[in-house]
């Protein structure tokens, strides 16, 4: 498969519809999906965010930023870093690129191997390219959620670090 030239890339992200994102990401899924990182939430001490980017700015896309670059800058801008634990763990879809990572925090970066990411990521890209937006992300927050319990156990009530509802960029 060959790569796009930089104004292929760049045209995709700038013209990108907000409507796309809204079909894949309607208000319904959106609440399904705050359920789901509310609920795996009560059950372990992580802090899980979602980010949906519509497509990168134009800047970032004609200078070759990549989702992974995207997705650390997303993570310290948003403060998913930055959590009592060292527990943040961040799930970072590109819609424009098709493409998603996920970034944890270090104290979970530790105890998780990063193929087990990328195992998730996998789950989320097979999923969307079958138009399963909903279902693929709430089985890859399942995964994460499922993760968080083996590692960071809840042990009482904690405060809620991080908005459980999906950012859309």
């Amino acid at each position: 498969m060959t790569q796009p030239s930089r104004l292929q890339r760049a045209l995709r992200h700038l013209f990108l519809r907000r409507a796309e994102a809204t079909r894949a990401f309607p208000a319904s899924t959106l609440d399904a999906i705050t359920d789901a990182i509310a609920a795996g939430e009560r059950t372990h001490r992580g802090e899980v965010r979602l980010i949906v980017e519509k497509s990168l700015p134009l800047a970032l896309a004609w200078a070759g930023t990549t989702t992974r670059q995207r997705a650390v800058a997303l993570f310290a801008d948003y403060g998913v870093w930055d959590t009592e634990e060292n527990c943040g763990v961040l799930l970072y879809v590109n819609l424009a690129e098709r493409k998603v990572d996920i970034v944890a925090d270090r104290g979970i970066d530790r105890r998780i191997a990063p193929a087990t990411w990328q195992a998730i990521c996998d789950v989320l890209t097979r999923g969307f390219a079958r138009g399963e937006f909903e279902a693929a992300t709430l089985a890859a927050l399942d995964q994460v959620n499922s993760l968080l319990r083996e590692h960071f156990p809840a042990n009482g009530a904690r405060p809620n670090e991080l908005p459980d509802a999906p950012l859309m960029l």
